[in-house]
């Protein structure tokens, strides 16, 4: 994208001749060789100053790089004080999230054992004025990367899955469509489905150095196509039989994806547990 690589030109050019500024850092996604990029990546540039209070409390060097059409700020409270952030949304459509260090700040993370998950994502020096950075570790993506689960988060997953199978069936037979759409998408999905899809996809690559990114973004491109169609089977609108027919596709994409990952862990799958939940649900979906 011109306008984000234009963006970050100013940024490199405006620190350089600006003696508060000692570094410049990029992180995230565009410097992850793991992460998928396009032209909606944001631009993650970490500032290291001497003194961030007057570039936090001044926004007026924000206009520098452009008009800004919205902006968050989270204060260095939020980061147990040792940055502060200004995401800017500009006019030209280029997003960039602006983490501000200070010097003392920056060094005391340098020296941590283990990277910060933020550098260890990727990172590339832009500039670098006093040699802050010659000592930081090169990044390991360990982070990102699917782990395996040990048998009890395993389990309490599963188990966890079905005991909430019956709220979205309760809140069905109710025609409670927004508690039963928190249920489905807020939990089952989150909470259970996509770490089950994480789990499945890494087992299937033996836990190589693989991630799915954030929230499964990448999973259409590890899954089979039928796989997926099972996937996308589970998503639904407001119609309430839709809904039915999402949930029961729920239970048949979890069966196999938790069976498979049960047996390539040598984990016991709940079989019992799942049969008697299956029939819960299909006696609630039939009364009258």
């Amino acid at each position: 994208m011109r306008a984000r690589e234009e963006k970050l030109n100013q940024i490199i050019d405006w620190a350089e001749n600006n003696p508060d500024i000692r570094a410049v850092l990029l992180t995230s996604s565009l410097v992850n060789p793991y992460a998928p990029v396009d032209d909606f990546s944001d631009l993650d540039v970490e500032l290291v100053l001497e003194s961030r209070k007057a570039y936090e409390v001044n926004n007026s060097w924000i206009s520098i790089f452009g008009d800004p059409i919205s902006m968050i700020e989270e204060s260095d409270t939020v980061f147990e004080g040792k940055h502060a952030m200004k995401m800017v949304l500009y006019k030209d459509h280029v997003k960039v999230d602006f983490k501000l260090y200070q010097v003392s700040e920056f060094l005391e993370d340098v020296k941590e054992k283990v990277l910060p998950e933020d550098w260890d994502l990727g990172y590339q020096v832009l500039v670098d004025k006093d040699a802050l950075t010659e000592n930081m570790k090169p990044p390991t993506y360990q982070s990102v990367m699917i782990h395996p689960p040990e048998e009890q988060k395993f389990q309490q997953l599963i188990n966890d899955f079905w005991w909430d199978t019956t709220y979205v069936a309760k809140c069905l037979k109710r025609e409670d469509i927004f508690y039963a759409k928190f249920m489905s998408e807020n939990v089952l999905r989150t909470d259970y489905l996509v770490p089950l899809i994480e789990w499945y996809i890494a087992g299937n690559h033996d836990w190589n150095m693989i991630t799915t990114n954030k929230h499964g973004r990448l999973f259409k491109k590890y899954l089979s196509a039928g796989m997926w169609n099972e996937v996308e089977s589970t998503f639904s609108g407001s119609n309430i039989e839709e809904n039915w027919s999402a949930l029961f596709a729920y239970a048949d994409l979890v069966h196999k994806l938790g069976t498979s990952v049960a047996q390539r862990l040598d984990f016991t799958y709940p079989f019992k547990l799942e049969e008697d939940i299956r029939n819960y649900l299909s006696e609630v979906r039939s009364m009258p």
